[in-house]
Parts: structure tokens; C-alpha cells; sequence
């Protein structure tokens, strides 16, 4: 009888082995820069990494303004006049561009979580795309003589998943999302006021 470790124990080694690879490989980006394996793969357009998605959050949050600042309604006040109005636009979308990006986010997030069957509707299209990314893995997945690239294989989830969006009512979601938000950010831009330091601004900006 051959010595050495049993058959059973190299078959766990080997699949302990390719789930390490499927979660932690870097060559699993098909760039070599991925990071993070195929979880980075999964979610993230190409040439965008877990690092830079990373990078982009922490600007944004490290930019906010203090929040108490933000709402407070001392210095909410009409607008004198349109050009007014429009120089308070401008200027509060520029200083307050970070609070506004974090306001629409978290439209987005009420949106999904107050409506169940978008919930559904999310998961079947994750739960499709996570599906049709593994066969991909295992086999190449070709149809009509073409590979089915990451962007496809989304498209494909999309279009499995279209029947229980259009039951979820995600048409008027969006919709909801973008009056709500218009409705927010344009309200605040044109009421609050700017401070001292930005009417000083503007005046020194040629005309």
C-alpha cells in the first residue's frame, strides 16, 4: 500500500486551494490589477478597482460639509433676484457637491429598501449575473461565435431580470429618485445662502 496522504484529504487541499484562488488571486482581474479576485470582477466596471471605487468614497466623505451648517435654517433665505438665484445655484452645487452626491445616494438606498419586490427584483439580477459569471469561469460561454464578455453577461442578467423590475415598478423608482433629488438639491442650492468668503469670491471673478 502507497504511503502518504489519503485521497480524500488531497481532493479538500485542492478545493480549499481554487476557492482561495476565486477570492484572493490577483490574476483573477483580467488586468492583473483587480486586488480583490473575482468579487472585484463581479461588481465593478472594468478598469474601475475595489481601490479606486475605495478612493472615490473616502474623497467624497473627507469633502462634506459640516451637516449642522448644511441644514441650518438661520441661513435659509429667498433669493433677491434671478441672477441671484442662479449665482447661489451655482456656487452651493460647487461648495456642497459631496453632501448633494451622498443626499442621492441615500435616495437610492430609501428607495430600494421601502420597496420589496425591488429588493426581489435586485436579487434576481444579482443572483443571474452571479450564475451566468460562473459558468463563464468554468467554460467559456459563446453565443452567435462571440465570447460573453462581463458587460454581456450583465446585459443577459438584465434582460432575465427585466420581468421582475417591470413587476417591481422600477420605471417609476427611477423617476422617483431623480424628482426627489432635483427637489432637494435645487431647493437647498437656490435658499441657502452664501457665505461671506464666496460673495468675496464672486465679486473678484471678472465679468
Amino acid at each position: 500500500m502507497p504511503s502518504g496522504v489519503p485521497k480524500g484529504e488531497n481532493c479538500q487541499v485542492d478545493m480549499d486551494s481554487k476557492a482561495g484562488d476565486l477570492f484572493t488571486a490577483e490574476d483573477a482581474h483580467p488586468t492583473g490589477t483587480g486586488g480583490t479576485g473575482i468579487l472585484a470582477k463581479l461588481w465593478l466596471p472594468k478598469g474601475i478597482s475595489a481601490s479606486m471605487a475605495k478612493e472615490w468614497f473616502d474623497k467624497r466623505r473627507l469633502s462634506i460639509r459640516p451637516w449642522a451648517s448644511f441644514v441650518d435654517q438661520r441661513k435659509f433665505s429667498k433669493p433677491r433676484n434671478f441672477g441671484d438665484l442662479c449665482k447661489r445655484v451655482v456656487k452651493n452645487v460647487e461648495i456642497y457637491n459631496s453632501n448633494y452626491t451622498f443626499i442621492f445616494l441615500g435616495l437610492i438606498l430609501y428607495c430600494i429598501i421601502s420597496s420589496p419586490m425591488l429588493l426581489i427584483a435586485l436579487a434576481v439580477f444579482a443572483g443571474a449575473f452571479y450564475i451566468i459569471h460562473i459558468k463563464s469561469l468554468e467554460s467559456k460561454l459563446v453565443v452567435l461565435g462571440k465570447e460573453l464578455t462581463t458587460p454581456h453577461q450583465m446585459s443577459l442578467a438584465g434582460a432575465i431580470s427585466l420581468p421582475a423590475f417591470w413587476l417591481a415598478g422600477a420605471g417609476a423608482a427611477v423617476f422617483w429618485v431623480l424628482g426627489a433629488t432635483l427637489f432637494v438639491i435645487g431647493s437647498h442650492a437656490a435658499f441657502r445662502e452664501l457665505e461671506g468668503s464666496d460673495m468675496e469670491e464672486l465679486l473678484m471673478e471678472p465679468v
